[in-house]
């Protein structure tokens, strides 16, 4: 295998001139680094990244940690991230927690081991977060995606939840319907569900209505009939169901369509995301769309300027209503009964 004394050689250059080629080629004459890029091209030479990084004591990788590789969300704003990360020369180092809060800690400690420059995370809850505390008093520059704000001390790249929950809501009061329901995952393991329900509460009680209470599923993008089966059985049963992410969404209108509901007619329902598998749905996903492919870029933005030593302070990013077939007037209908 070829050295760099080797392409030196080629090149015509000296030792400390080629490697200059590589770790800082604008401080290298145009035709010099090209006579050394050439070289080291014939003889198949690779510089030695982590002898860089070694002497520049930044290895130029960055720790992302995302709930699920499966929700389209995440995998759009990974996509993003890297392209914008690899532009300014840096890579992805990925991991998951399966939405399981207990296995932050190792995640992140594990990236920190590979001497990440920076970290971007989505944790279940940022105001209660152990690997949060310990990254507080450890100061490595870290990035929240998705999270509120909230008091975690931490910059957060996303949208407003709250006012996209209550967005939602109006959306469907706006269509006439006055009992609307919220679903979601298991509600611990994520704060923007919170935030979403919670914007659900406000926009409910500024029309008058009763708020009900939030109906809870066992996986976040996999909906069970049996948990709203009491309510849609129920005197006042909903007309409208508001689901805290895209992929519980569609999940739920398969659960309903199988069991003999008609959506919209008897049930309308709307999501939280805006993923593309939605509008190619039938009916298709009345939904609240974040901006994913922006979200992935500010984060690398956000969090390479304070590599560099900023305190940014980002604003939330705009939400859109995207509208859908899975949204129509309420039916006027006595009760609703399950088929079995």
């Amino acid at each position: 295998m070829a050295d760099l004394l080797s392409v030196a050689k080629l090149a015509g250059v000296s030792r400390a001139t080629a490697a200059r080629a590589f770790s800082n080629p604008e401080l290298v004459r145009a035709l010099t680094r090209e006579k050394v890029l050439k070289a080291a091209e014939q003889l198949s030479f690779r510089p030695n990244k982590v002898a860089q990084q070694l002497r520049s004591q930044s290895t130029q990788m960055i720790g992302v940690m995302v709930p699920s590789l499966d929700n389209p969300v995440f995998a759009e704003q990974l996509q993003a991230m890297e392209v914008t990360a690899r532009a300014s020369g840096y890579s992805l180092i990925v991991t998951t927690s399966e939405y399981d809060a207990s296995q932050e800690s190792e995640i992140v400690e594990e990236m920190l081991r590979q001497r990440v420059d920076g970290l971007v995370l989505t944790v279940a809850d940022a105001d209660n977060s152990a690997v949060l505390n310990k990254l507080l008093y450890e100061h490595p520059p870290c990035l929240l995606v998705y999270n509120p704000p909230g008091q975690s001390g931490f910059p957060s790249i996303g949208v407003d939840n709250l006012a996209a929950g209550a967005d939602a809501t109006h959306h469907l009061i706006e269509q006439g319907h006055t009992r609307i329901s919220m679903v979601a995952g298991p509600l611990l393991q994520s704060d923007r569900a919170r935030q979403r329900y919670a914007g659900y509460c406000q926009a409910m009680a500024a029309h008058d209505l009763i708020p009900r209470p939030l109906v809870e599923m066992p996986r976040h993008t996999q909906a069970n009939l049996a948990c709203l089966t009491p309510e849609l059985e129920g005197e006042y049963h909903p007309s409208a169901v508001i689901c805290t992410n895209d992929l519980l969404a569609i999940s739920l209108i398969g659960e309903l369509q199988r069991a003999g509901f008609a959506v919209p007619n008897d049930l309308s329902v709307m999501g939280f995301d805006g993923i593309a598998l939605g509008r190619h749905l039938y009916p298709s996903l009345c939904t609240i769309e974040q901006p994913r492919a922006a979200i992935g870029q500010a984060a690398i933005h956000t969090l390479l300027s304070m590599i560099n030593g900023e305190m940014p302070n980002p604003a939330p990013l705009p939400h859109v209503l995207r509208s859908g077939e899975s949204v129509g007037a309420p039916a006027i209908t006595p009760s609703l009964s399950i088929t079995p």
